[in-house]
């Protein structure tokens, strides 16, 4: 008697455990659930927590909500002028709407993955195809993607439940034709703009040299004007002194002539002068006092 009801409690007890493990079930924080019955969605978007589901005829699908990365194949894309680029990618993508999501992939990541990448590619066909080359090497990697990404996100959200959050170009190559082309453009541009620069700095050092010369010349007029005021002022100086120290001593100014005379007359070693002994050069020569004799 005790063994049968130790094998009823048993029972129970396998049957209750049985029936807890799959009647109840845990969604984790970086997921979401859609319950099923016979493989039909009966609840949405199940969020976090412990929920319960009747065994048997109901069955929940888990997916990962977190940011998942797709690395796209690198794709050779032609620009507005028909020239070439090749460009290598990547996608941020998240589930936002489970049930659209199952419906659309039967909760395959690998499905999802081969469904937005053949997007992803058009939409970076189509947004390289209205740039030229030129657009597409000035502009910012980050705003070239503005306008795919947008446009990729609503439609993704309306086709596979998810949200297309970012598109990157990691890498933007040129054919090697291509390059050669576009370096001898880049080249051509640096050296026209070069020769602006240099253009426009002789320009500006001959309109600096014009200046300094003009200031120059009107500062060497100032000191010249300058320097034979003084110089008339000195001389007038000079003259008044010599005039009023004559009429001190007439015989001595006389005299102080002369020996400034005999030293500017004989200063150099070859210097020859032929002049009458008797003249009146000779006078302080021949007596200092010319006047007593």
């Amino acid at each position: 008697m005790i063994n049968n009801r130790s094998l009823i409690i048993v029972g129970t007890l396998a049957a209750a455990a049985w029936l807890a493990s799959n009647s109840l079930y845990v969604v984790d924080e970086t997921e979401r659930a859609v319950k099923l019955r016979f493989g039909e969605v009966i609840e949405e978007n199940i969020q976090p927590g412990l929920h319960f589901k009747v065994p048997i005829t109901q069955t929940v699908r888990k997916f990962d909500t977190r940011v998942l990365t797709l690395d796209t194949d690198t794709s050779r894309y032609l620009t507005l002028e028909q020239k070439a680029v090749i460009v290598d990618s990547f996608v941020k993508w998240q589930v936002v709407n489970p049930t659209r999501y199952y419906e659309a992939t039967a909760g395959d990541e690998l499905m999802a993955i081969r469904l937005i990448q053949p997007r992803v590619d058009e939409s970076l066909r189509n947004e390289f195809g209205r740039l030229d080359l030129q657009q597409i090497i000035a502009e910012r990697r980050d705003d070239l993607m503005i306008r795919p990404t947008e446009d990729l996100d609503s439609l993704m959200r309306e086709e596979l439940g998810v949200s297309i959050l970012d598109i990157r170009v990691k890498r933007i190559d040129l054919p090697e034709d291509v390059s050669a082309a576009v370096y001898d453009r880049m080249r051509s541009e640096r050296e026209r703009e070069a020769r602006e620069w240099r253009a426009q700095g002789q320009e500006e050092a001959e309109r600096i040299r014009a200046n300094a010369d003009r200031r120059r010349q009107v500062l060497l007029a100032q000191a010249t004007e300058r320097a034979e005021t003084l110089r008339g002022e000195g001389d007038a100086e000079a003259a008044g002194i010599f005039s009023e120290a004559y009429g001190q001593d007439q015989e001595f100014f006389s005299f102080w002539r002369s020996l400034n005379a005999y030293r500017d007359s004989f200063d150099g070693e070859k210097d020859m002068l032929v002049l009458d002994p008797s003249s009146d050069f000779f006078r302080y020569l021949k007596s200092p006092f010319p006047d007593q004799d």
